[in-house]
């Protein structure tokens, strides 16, 4: 197996609280609750933000590179998405966001989605190639592929082998710096992320070697800094020299049904990671249907829904769809510049566009000697069957069958389980109940509850 994932989401030990919430949250039970603390097991985590969604007190945060890093580079490129745009409202324009960030220590801005339109015909070729392989999976959203490697390891040959729009986007825009002479270690491009498991992406790349990034800022992050500029009225902004334009199904393509209304045949956008886990699960037992294309994102409304974003998901959709409408209101005037430094590249940017092969990494995997595995199996299923199959959580796992598998893998005890302890140590008093749970929910939990 290769390299362990990189991990964006980190918990505040000093914060968390021990309650459930996350590790009820969690679509690959990647969390546990020890000493009264979340705890992380790094090979089943995806970065999808969904613990991070529902912690109550903020325990659990995103990493980002410091935002001077940039300062490192005589050349700063920021590659932008779209819903970095939708975040503000629709009467900012967008050259006074790009100019907001010029003044901020990039020296250039260029939106991620610029590599849509080559990818739109690779993918509609791939599919025309490969008709033995349906339904192809788009490998745009990170938390996707990741969740298809560690929980749904048979289905990894029917992701899309092409890499996403913004490396695409970052690939063609060094390569234009490059050949004008400008040394390879004075350029760094950093992407605006809207989610973890973009950051992640970044720093241990699935499919390919190295990534076309020196590193990430998180959205939320330049949203406080740019709208800080704005908001100084009174103050000139630098000049922006003229944008490339973003074609419309290039500013939708982050949104739902952004991608799959490009690909032909039938298709399929999916978005939240519980809906892409119901499809999944179908596809995965042959209930699914004929499907040519799965579109599938993490987030609700897509990346308008990350978790980094700062603005409501509907509104920043709503902007995006607004923004696509006034594109030909525009052309119409003659204020459309169609001068893609992606076109001017594209024989390269096809050339780097494909991925390696995306390796399985299943989290159901007990052991790598087969014969082991399978006592490990029959084991889990004995200890399920002492397990009461309520799934409370009580025990700091997310349910019986996730307790059983712990304590076969040595993680956990079956006396984890309060009613196991109840009844082998025949205590039947809350503060019974509240000694056999200490080690897992912390010492201070129950001590109301304990005799003085």
């Amino acid at each position: 197996m290769s390299s362990a994932f990189h991990h964006a989401l980190k918990i505040e030990e000093e914060v968390c609280t021990g309650c459930t919430h996350c590790i009820q949250a969690c679509p690959t039970e990647a969390l546990r609750v020890k000493g009264g603390k979340a705890r992380l097991i790094a090979e089943r985590c995806v970065d999808c933000g969904e613990c991070m969604r529902v912690c109550p007190v903020n325990a659990i945060k995103v990493e980002e590179d410091d935002f001077t890093k940039i300062l490192d580079f005589e050349h700063r490129v920021a590659i932008v998405p779209s819903v970095f745009i939708g975040q503000f409202a629709r009467n900012i324009a967008t050259r006074k966001i790009y100019s907001g960030m010029l003044e901020e220590g990039f020296t250039h801005v260029y939106e991620a989605e610029h590599g849509s339109g080559i990818l739109i015909d690779l993918i509609n070729k791939y599919l025309a190639d490969h008709p033995g392989t349906r339904p192809v999976i788009s490998s745009f959203c990170p938390a996707i592929v990741r969740l298809i490697q560690v929980r749904f390891p048979s289905l990894v040959g029917n992701l899309m082998p092409f890499k996403a729009p913004l490396d695409l986007a970052a690939i063609s825009f060094r390569k234009k710096l490059t050949e004008q002479e400008i040394p390879e270690k004075n350029v760094g491009v950093f992407y605006i992320t809207p989610c973890a498991a973009k950051i992640a992406a970044v720093k241990s790349p699935v499919g390919e070697e190295t990534s076309p990034f020196n590193g990430v800022i998180n959205m939320n992050t330049l949203y406080s800094k740019v709208f800080s500029v704005i908001k100084r009225e009174e103050k000139s902004f630098c000049i922006v020299p003229e944008k490339e334009q973003l074609l419309p199904e290039e500013m939708e393509w982050t949104l739902t049904g952004g991608e799959a209304r490009h690909i032909h045949g039938r298709c399929l956008s999916i978005d939240g990671i519980s809906n892409a886990i119901e499809f999944l699960e179908r596809l995965e037992n042959g209930t699914l249907g004929n499907f040519d294309f799965l579109e599938m994102r993490a987030c609700d409304k897509s990346c308008a829904g990350g978790i980094l974003s700062s603005t409501n998901r509907f509104l920043v959709s709503e902007r995006l769809h607004k923004r696509a409408e006034q594109y030909y209101i525009d052309k119409g005037n003659g204020k459309i510049f169609n001068n893609k430094t992606i076109t001017l590249y594209k024989d390269y940017v096809i050339a780097n566009a494909s991925l390696h092969d995306i390796e399985p990494r299943s989290i159901m995997k007990l052991d790598e000697d087969m014969v082991l595995a399978m006592k490990k199996m029959q084991k889990i299923q004995k200890i399920k069957g002492y397990l009461p199959g309520i799934d409370c959580a009580a025990c700091g796992a997310p349910g019986c069958r996730a307790l059983a598998e712990d304590v076969v893998q040595g993680r956990a005890r079956t006396s984890d389980c309060v009613f196991v302890a109840i009844k082998v140590k025949g205590g039947e008093t809350m503060s019974q109940v509240a000694e056999y749970t200490e080690e897992i929910w912390g010492r201070n939990r129950f001590k109301n509850m304990l005799p003085e």
